[in-house]
């Protein structure tokens, strides 16, 4: 049966249909619709982690237990499961494991631009790179008889244009490999003699895998059909797809679908064959080195940027071909930078960090776009969980400065993920800390999951729900904090006596994401014309659905939900 699918869900296709039975991740742009597309599957089992080292650690237990598994992350997921990832690919498996993880050229929805690839070398796990979702499906097939084979975890690497572009594909049935028994064995505990014996084994199984890859269908040739052998091209993922629409038929393309270990005498002979080489990838040079390292000249980063996102017609400037012509508009389009929607719980809390003048350190979610204008409330952020341990080190270094007007701001779901053991550093190093978490009741930047503070499994199943203010009780704060964020003086006043205070605090904003279905809003604010005086208090929140028109306030009530924050901005009563 063929079918129009998007890369991601073709990734849980091919999981489906290759007979995986566990799944665990933790949501991530541009990976989270794997697991979402794999959960509407009743023959796998899928679950939410609270992170992505919890995520790989219990997909590898699955598969010690006899089951395929797979954890789906993004780039930056990689680097929380970077611990596990290496100690098993020395410990090997029972049945394949696959970890599909989506990296985000151009950042869209990311803190950093770095390539997954070098993760793949240094922990010495066969790496994958589809570049449409019929392959998405191939490779996934392809990955678990290498994991099995090999006794090894399989990378998939996906990137946002594969992951979020549709393509044909024939699908077929479900093929579920019997249960492998569990056998204990010693040489899995991972010390001493254990460990130095899996390394070399691993050594070996990287030149067999080398090996393989030279005659291996996922690494294809494709010669230029009318024998001209000036132009090779080698690359993977989308950028294949770019360099067929640039050169066409022109080109000879060594098309790398497996791209690490990458094989030698295939790239060798294709070399052989043409004039002049390139190697076309996005981000860092990482096959480009490895072709020079042969002692095989090429154009690669000389040619094409080592910074973001590739299409077409960069690829088309590059090499000099004239650019496709595209629809001009006369007027410039004036920019429209992301902001919080409407009615967002977050936005009262970053008006008065802003207004009371608050070293804000920031983490990763919705809320970081309280660093945008007008609210420019965020002074940075790093990654998920350091706000906490990050603010913790600050005030280490400023002292009573810092601890008097600094906090760390969190969501509930990263603070799960990565938050709790920087505010155990908190209390049991004892800096007078104050911490906010953002507890909108979801994990919203990503699209609404469920996480182990809403109550609910991936499934919107009822399930275990952490108490906030019992854990941070727990792990030593004796000041916690519940605040209504639409609530301006009340959290005004909270904050200032959290920062007065001469020991750690944690105060918790609760109300959930007004995008969550089902939410009931409030009627939206009207505006009393005769009663406004153009003093534009109510615009200093950023509020999408407050405009300014002939001198006036003006509510947008497709928009509006009724918070009331903006009425308590309001010194006239026009609100």
């Amino acid at each position: 049966m063929k079918e129009l699918m998007l890369g991601n869900k073709a990734i849980a296709r091919g999981l489906y249909e290759a007979g995986c039975s566990i799944i665990s991740s933790y949501p991530g742009t541009p990976s989270t619709e794997i697991t979402e597309e794999a959960a509407k599957y009743d023959d796998i089992y899928c679950e939410w982690a609270p992170n992505e080292k919890v995520a790989l650690e219990a997909a590898h237990g699955a598969t010690l237990g006899g089951k395929r598994a797979a954890c789906a992350m993004k780039h930056v997921g990689l680097n929380v499961a970077a611990d596990p990832l290496f100690t098993i690919s020395y410990q090997g498996l029972n049945a394949g494991l696959i970890i599909c993880v989506a990296d985000d050229p151009g950042m869209h929805s990311s803190q950093n631009e770095q390539d997954s690839r070098h993760y793949a070398i240094a922990s010495k796990v066969p790496m994958l790179e589809p570049s449409d979702s019929q392959e998405a499906i191939d490779f996934i097939k392809a990955g678990y008889e290498i994991s099995e084979k090999y006794n090894t975890p399989v990378f998939i690497k996906l990137c946002t244009r594969v992951s979020h572009s549709q393509s044909v594909v024939t699908t077929s049935e479900r093929v579920l490999p019997p249960q492998v028994p569990y056998v204990k064995d010693p040489m899995k505990v991972m010390m001493t003699k254990a460990s130095r014996d899996a390394h070399v084994r691993v050594e070996q199984r990287t030149k067999d895998l080398s090996q393989w890859a030279e005659t291996c269908s996922l690494n294809r040739v494709e010669l230029a059909k009318d024998g001209n052998r000036k132009i090779g091209i080698i690359t993977s993922s989308t950028s294949y797809q770019y360099a067929k629409e640039v050169w066409g038929d022109e080109a000879n393309i060594l098309k790398l679908g497996m791209i690490y270990p990458l094989p030698v005498k295939l790239i060798e002979d294709f070399a052989s064959k043409v004039d002049e080489l390139y190697v076309l990838e996005e981000l860092d040079p990482i096959i480009e080195n490895y072709v020079k390292a042969l002692g095989i000249k090429c154009h690669g980063k000389d040619t094409f940027p080592v910074c973001g996102e590739f299409s077409q017609n960069l690829i088309r400037s590059c090499v000099g071909k004239e650019v496709s012509k595209t629809i001009k508009v006369e007027d410039a389009i004036p920019a429209r930078p992301p902001v919080m929607c409407a009615g967002c719980p977050h936005r009262g809390i970053f008006y008065i960090l802003s207004k009371n003048k608050t070293m804000v350190y920031g983490d990763i979610g919705c809320y970081t776009l309280g660093a945008v204008a007008p609210l420019n409330a965020m002074d940075l952020n790093v990654c998920m969980g350091a706000s906490c341990s990050g603010l913790h080190g600050f005030n280490k270094a400023m002292g009573e400065a810092g601890e008097k007007n600094s906090v760390g701001v969190i969501g509930d779901s990263t603070f799960i993920h990565s938050g709790i053991t920087g505010i155990t550093d908190i209390a049991y190093n004892g800096t007078n800390s104050t911490v906010i978490i953002l507890d909108n009741s979801i994990t919203g930047m990503t699209g609404h999951q469920q996480n182990p503070t809403t109550g609910k499994n991936l499934r919107g199943e009822p399930a275990s729900k952490v108490d906030l203010e019992a854990l941070c009780r727990a792990v030593g704060f004796n000041r916690v904090t519940v605040v209504d964020p639409y609530d301006l003086a009340g959290f005004e006043k909270v904050l200032k006596e959290e920062l007065a205070a001469e020991e750690p605090s944690i105060i918790i904003s609760r109300r959930p994401c007004v995008m969550i279905k089902g939410t009931v809003h409030n009627p939206p604010i009207a505006v009393k014309e005769e009663k406004c005086v153009g003093c534009k208090m109510c615009m200093k929140i950023g509020c999408p659905a407050i405009a300014f028109k002939d001198k006036k306030a003006k509510i947008d009530s497709t928009l509006c939900i009724g918070c009331k924050v903006c009425t308590q901005m309001c010194k006239t009563g026009a609100l």
